[in-house]
C-alpha cells in the first residue's frame, strides 16, 4: 500500500505506511465480481487505513498498533470477502510524524519523567517525617534515647576536623542538670 497522509483523532497529521497480505480463496469470484480483485484491495485497504487510523489518537496508534492492524484486517477482509479474496494480515510499516510535533512529544515526555520524579521524592520524603515522628515519640517515651541520641551525634561531630562546634542542648536536659544541683 502507498504511503498515506492522515490526520488522527488528536489533528496530528501523519504519514502513514502499511502492507496487506491476502490469498485468492475464489479465483472465479475474484475474476467476476470486480474488475481487478488486486487494485481493488489496494483501494479498500487505502481508505480503510485512512478511515481507522482518523477515529485513533497518535499515542494509540503507536503504543497500540497490534490492535489497529487486527481491526483494519477485519474490515478489509469484510470488504473483500465478496470477491473471494481473505486478507491474512495488514500491518502498519512506519508512522512518520512532522519533526515540530516530535519535539512536542519529546517535551512531553521530559515533563511526564520530571513529574514522575517530584512524585517519587515526595513519597520518600513522606516516608522520611513518618519515620522520624515515629522515632520522636519512642524518644518522648524514654527521656534517656534523646540523650543518648545527643551524645552519639556529638561523637560524630567530634570526628570531623571543624574548629567550631555549635550543639544545641535541650531545656530538658538542663532541668535536669538544675535539679541536681539544687538537691
Amino acid at each position: 500500500m502507498p504511503p498515506q497522509e492522515v490526520i488522527t483523532r488528536d489533528n496530528v497529521p501523519v504519514n502513514v505506511n502499511a502492507v496487506v497480505y491476502f490469498r485468492v480463496m475464489d479465483p472465479q469470484a475474484a475474476v467476476v465480481e470486480v474488475l481487478d480483485y488486486i487494485e481493488a484491495t489496494r483501494q479498500i485497504s487505502m481508505t480503510t487505513l485512512r478511515s481507522v487510523l482518523g477515529r485513533v489518537e497518535l499515542d494509540d496508534i503507536l503504543a497500540e498498533r497490534d490492535k489497529v492492524n487486527r481491526e483494519l484486517q477485519q474490515i478489509i477482509d469484510e470488504h473483500t470477502d465478496p470477491w473471494g479474496i481473505k486478507v491474512s494480515t495488514v500491518e502498519v510499516k512506519d508512522v512518520k510524524i512532522p519533526t515540530e510535533m516530535q519535539r512536542a512529544i519529546a517535551r512531553q515526555a521530559e515533563a511526564e519523567r520530571e513529574r514522575r520524579s517530584k512524585v517519587i521524592n515526595a513519597e520518600g520524603e513522606f516516608q522520611a517525617a513518618e519515620k522520624l515522628r515515629a522515632a520522636a515519640a519512642i524518644m518522648l517515651e524514654a527521656p534517656g534515647a534523646l540523650q543518648l541520641r545527643y551524645l552519639q551525634t556529638l561523637s560524630e561531630i567530634s570526628t570531623e576536623n571543624a574548629t567550631t562546634i555549635v550543639f544545641p542542648v535541650p531545656i530538658e536536659l538542663l532541668d535536669a542538670l538544675h535539679g541536681r544541683s539544687q538537691g
